[in-house]
């Protein structure tokens, strides 16, 4: 009973604070532990639908920085002149046309992006996501810059963190309080990048 009364109140805390979902906090968490995005930062949110984490990216790079969030669903939200959603498939689409007329990388990637869940083999699937995130960085992400996506936990989840430590000064696995108890999902975090295979 606890457990549901928890995860309640980051549903009510979504409703009265304004955010468009509860998974919101776990990007807020995310960022306050792992100090991910500033103020004035450009921010790439791959998987954004429904919108908290634009929300979210929002009020932490404030006026002056830039969200862009790509989803293969509608996102049909009223952000602010400085978010900018698009609809499509970050494995298909031109890194050009996320980073803009501006043409600068990223400061930060963060993705809640989950494939469809079946049960059976939602591990692989949710790796191979993030492996493709990881093949696209070089075109995204700034040296130095930061990263945070969801994998579901499982065999080769340690794997994926070595991989992304082969692309960062630091990189460890995270799982916010927000995330459901029961949710096999966890983030992977990623400070400081340096390039494949660095």
């Amino acid at each position: 009973m606890a457990r549901r009364v928890l995860h309640d109140e980051y549903f009510r805390r979504a409703k009265a604070e304004g955010y468009l979902a509860r998974s919101a906090y776990k990007l807020l968490e995310l960022n306050e532990k792992k100090g991910l995005i500033r103020t004035g930062d450009r921010v790439l949110d791959l998987g954004c639908a429904p919108g908290s984490w634009l929300q979210v990216c929002r009020r932490l790079v404030g006026a002056q920085g830039v969200a862009v969030g790509i989803d293969l669903q509608e996102v049909d939200h009223g952000f602010e002149p400085n978010v900018h959603v698009l609809r499509g498939d970050l494995t298909t689409i031109d890194p050009a046309i996320l980073l803009g007329e501006s043409g600068r990388k990223f400061d930060c990637v963060v993705s809640d992006m989950a494939p469809p869940t079946s049960g059976h083999g939602d591990h692989f699937r949710s790796v191979h996501l993030c492996e493709a995130i990881l093949e696209r960085l070089p075109h995204l992400l700034r040296p130095g810059g930061n990263l945070a996506m969801k994998v579901f936990e499982g065999e080769t989840h340690q794997d994926l963190v070595r991989l992304t430590g082969t692309m960062f000064r630091e990189a460890r696995s995270y799982k916010p309080r927000a995330s459901r108890d029961v949710s096999s999902e966890t983030y992977v975090v990623g400070k400081g990048y340096s390039g494949p295979g660095a």
